[in-house]
């Protein structure tokens, strides 16, 4: 899975795009960014990456960052699809 899928994935799961940032930072967002080396997932408050989880590839990152987004939509909205749902 690559980022442009991710958010597709989000988009048809009718994921806020104010949850998340694929390719970048926001503001009280969970992230996905490339850096050196790989790839980081995170939440982003103001200057500081809360949580950061690295991986050497842009997939694992992908999966990691859907898998955060479901239990955020579970809690906050009590709205979720399958764990490992592609």
């Amino acid at each position: 899975m690559t980022g442009k899928e991710l958010k597709q994935f989000f988009e048809t799961h009718l994921v806020p795009s104010s949850l998340y940032k694929i390719g970048g930072k926001h503001n009280h967002r969970i992230c996905m960014e490339q850096v050196k080396g790989g790839w980081e997932v995170f939440f982003s408050d103001h200057k500081d990456r809360i949580g950061v989880l690295r991986f050497a590839d842009e997939a694992s990152a992908c999966v990691r960052m859907k898998e955060e987004i479901r239990k955020v939509m579970e809690q906050l909205y009590g709205l979720t699809w399958a764990a490992g749902t592609a």
